[in-house]
């Protein structure tokens, strides 16, 4: 029996890369994705990549510098990413993986993944289970323009897309109102809306301002309070009249199931990064199917690809490309459709782009 590959190697990289389409939300705008990109080199010459979002630039630092100090306790370790989680798990305990250090164990974990799956010649879907199919995806914008992003509004949907998600906030509701009811004309009824607060608001105003849009039909409400405010959200819930989402800030599948516990929402967006790569993703999916919450993605679109096709409950993808400019083959919606590419994760790196955007 031949001997299973181990890791020889982890490298960290950051890049700022510029994204194509800036978002604004109610707290600031983003401009370019700080990421750190990880490579786990196997002793058989096999690569898996990862990469985790910094959200800012002064971020990536730190997370490249834990990467690679966590790098000696995996060298010569077998490729088996449950059980390379439980490890660092435990090893962290006192700490407990959140912020920084859980972004980065996330991005190993995805990257371990990566490296089984090109490994096995195979998409990391069918390694667990399934494959890859074309799931909907809804375009995501920052905070909008109508006027002056019309054009866009409508080749979004020219090109397929059956959602639209746009963030809001504005300091005048009556702006609001305006900004949200115009998209709605502009998209048509056909199309769904969602609407992404950011965690501008506190529970009592949150509530006033959803029913200033009831009219306008919206799929969800995304996160209107602070993202750890789960009685808030349970609030909201209960007197705005509407679908809440939230999730993306969840740290590893404890948070969902504090969420669960709590009734504060009716969708579960899962964050790869942040919910604990794809090892922590599939055990949240199971918790999110017992708990009947219909989940989608955020960011990340290539692992986000393979991992809502195993997902029971999946609803929507999220297409907001932060990684885009720095991979050869980066995934690209097709009618308002993704579908997950392979091997692996089906991330490899423009290496021409990622020294150009190295920091």
């Amino acid at each position: 029996m031949a001997a299973a590959p181990v890791v020889a190697e982890l490298r960290a990289r950051s890049v700022l890369v510029p994204m194509s389409r800036p978002v604004r939300t109610a707290s600031g705008s983003l401009t370019v994705s700080p990421l750190v990109l990880l490579d786990v080199v196997t002793d058989t010459g096999v690569v898996g990549h990862g990469y985790v979002f910094g959200y800012a630039p002064e971020v990536v630092a730190p997370l490249r510098a834990l990467a690679e100090a966590i790098a000696p306790t995996l060298v010569g370790r077998t490729l088996a990413p449950a059980q390379r989680m439980r490890e660092l798990a435990g090893k962290f305990r006192l700490l407990g993986l959140q912020g920084l250090l859980g972004m980065v164990v996330a991005g190993i974990d995805m990257a371990l993944w990566d490296a089984l799956g090109k490994l096995a010649d195979q998409p990391v879907a069918a390694l667990l289970g399934g494959e890859p199919v074309p799931l909907r995806a809804y375009d995501s914008y920052g905070m909008v323009d109508p006027v002056a992003d019309e054009a866009a509004l409508r080749e979004s949907v020219a090109s397929g897309f059956t959602g639209i998600k746009i963030k809001t906030g504005q300091a005048d509701p009556a702006d609001e109102v305006a900004a949200v009811g115009q998209v709605r004309d502009i998209i048509g009824p056909d199309v769904e809306l969602m609407i992404d607060y950011n965690q501008s608001l506190d529970p009592p105003e949150a509530c006033r301002r959803i029913r200033r849009l009831r009219e306008f039909d919206l799929y969800w409400v995304e996160e209107p309070v602070a993202a750890e405010d789960l009685a808030g959200h349970a609030y909201v819930r209960r007197h705005a009249d509407a679908r809440i989402q939230t999730g993306e800030n969840w740290w590893f599948p404890r948070g969902l199931s504090a969420a669960v516990a709590a009734r504060a929402c009716d969708f579960a967006m899962l964050d790869v990064m942040k919910i604990g790569g794809v090892t922590g993703w599939m055990q949240a999916a199971g918790e999110a199917q017992a708990a009947s919450l219909p989940v989608s993605s955020h960011l990340f679109v290539e692992p986000s690809a393979h991992l809502l096709a195993v997902t029971p409950t999946a609803d929507w993808l999220e297409y907001l490309d932060i990684a885009g400019a720095v991979l050869i083959d980066p995934c690209r919606p097709v009618d308002g459709y993704v579908t997950a590419a392979g091997p692996g994760l089906g991330i490899s790196w423009n290496e021409d782009a990622v020294a150009r955007y190295e920091v």
